[in-house]
């Protein structure tokens, strides 16, 4: 039987063996946490507390700002040094929460929703919607607007997102070992939202332990089903991972529902769990901490609001001066120059290395050799797009397909050349999404 996989993607090395077999650890903030309203794609969250306020962990410290938003939760005890702008990792300003730290974590008190079997959909609906979860892969998306399609009725997968593709990253990897009750809960809980769906767990056949355990787990569940997908970038992909698991095909005009799929990560899933099950809102995600510059490579958890800077100290600091800080996966991830920045939503790793290979890198002109639409798994021609894009003609990229690129960096990372063709097609790419909204 072939691998369920997608045409395309490259096998860069995976650097998995640092962190994977780190179990998860708790990092303790300091005396400040920083909550950016913005942490979300959508209207910013409206702050409900003010200047001097004693604040709860979990209690709600910002408000939804529209139906496409996301309310903001303390994640620890304290009281409110400041609402104003601060820089955040990607070097934007943006209106925050300064919250100090007392060290007594009072918190809130949780309540279950209701029992699975007796769950109304609204009422899931409106916990996760409450609960402030948003897309935790990176994208960010509110959930409660993914799990609320316009046909329900035509839904016919849910698939959890459990191929963590991109090198280093070990976070989802320790949910699945650590946690799978919870990862199944949540897709139980939202497999009630639609009532013809089939619920998949898609998991990369690099984790065999995984994909053991969850069909064990699993056996006696009719609604829900193990895939072991060919490990391959970018297998996790929205895009790839709905062709590998069902064969259905979306551009970039379509959403996943319109092929009868809704998708969400393995830390969105847990939350989901958390916020019907537990009654808790989203305060803590996992975070991996890895690469050669690391002292301790490992997976912590971390309150939303702590600095990057006490979450690399958590991994015993940097062993060696870093020429790369990265935020994300080396693939898709964004350089960070600075780790006084807080850790948010949809933080899933920080990455050192000693040596900043790209940067060393000399760009050369293209050569014509065709391995850069070889690996594409958009099926463009990224030459020709990263070309249309640095000449800035925006019909001709458009006319090329320039929208289907999905910023996975393939066509960069095989390149004989060194040209940097994902970075020029995104800023192209940024520049038509922007006239798209005006």
């Amino acid at each position: 039987m072939a691998k369920l996989t997608f045409v395309g993607g490259i096998h860069p090395y995976d650097g998995k063996a640092m962190s994977k077999d780190k179990p998860i650890r708790d990092v303790y903030p300091g005396t400040e946490l920083v909550y950016p309203l913005v942490q979300h794609i959508g209207a910013p969250a409206k702050e409900i507390v003010a200047k001097g306020d004693r604040v709860l962990a979990g209690q709600k410290i910002a408000e939804a700002g529209g139906f496409v938003s996301a309310p903001v939760y303390a994640s620890v005890s304290g009281t409110v040094k400041a609402v104003e702008p601060r820089r955040v990792v990607s070097g934007d300003m943006v209106m925050s929460i300064v919250v100090e730290n007392d060290g007594l974590y009072e918190s809130t008190e949780f309540y279950p929703v209701a029992p699975l079997d007796k769950l109304e959909k609204e009422e899931i609906l409106d916990a996760v919607r409450e609960a402030g979860i948003v897309g935790m892969g990176g994208a960010g998306f509110p959930t409660h607007v993914k799990l609320s399609p316009r046909e329900p009725d035509k839904i016919d997968y849910v698939i959890a997102n459990c191929a963590e593709c991109e090198p280093y990253l070990t976070s989802d990897y320790r949910r699945m070992l650590e946690e799978p009750d919870k990862l199944i809960g949540g897709l139980k809980i939202i497999l009630k939202l639609f009532d013809k769906a089939h619920g998949i767990l898609a998991v990369e056949d690099n984790k065999p332990d995984c994909i053991a355990l969850l069909r064990s787990m699993t056996a006696d569940e009719p609604r829900i089903s193990v895939k072991a997908l060919k490990t391959k970038y970018p297998q996790g992909g929205e895009r790839t991972l709905i062709y590998a698991v069902t064969g259905r095909k979306i551009n970039s005009t379509m959403l996943p529902a319109d092929v009868g799929c809704v998708v969400n990560n393995v830390d969105t899933m847990v939350a989901v769990y958390r916020a019907v099950a537990e009654g808790k809102p989203l305060t803590e995600r996992i975070v991996t901490v890895t690469g050669d510059a690391v002292a301790d490579p490992g997976n912590f958890r971390v309150r939303i609001g702590t600095s990057y800077r006490e979450v690399l100290e958590a991994a015993g600091g940097f062993s060696s001066k870093p020429e790369k800080i990265i935020c994300g996966g080396p693939m898709m991830g964004i350089s960070m120059f600075d780790l006084d920045v807080p850790a948010t939503k949809t933080s899933t790793a920080l990455l050192g290395f000693t040596k900043d290979e790209v940067s060393a890198m000399e760009p050369g002109p293209c050569i014509n050799c065709g391995r850069c639409v070889q690996v594409c798994p958009g099926r463009v021609v990224p030459s020709r797009l990263a070309d249309y894009a640095e000449r800035f003609d925006e019909q001709a990229f458009l006319d090329n397909y320039g929208m289907e690129c999905c910023e996975c960096g393939c066509c960069s990372f095989v390149c004989p050349a060194k040209r940097p063709l994902t970075q020029s097609i995104k800023s192209m790419r940024k520049i038509q999404l922007a006239k798209r909204k005006k």
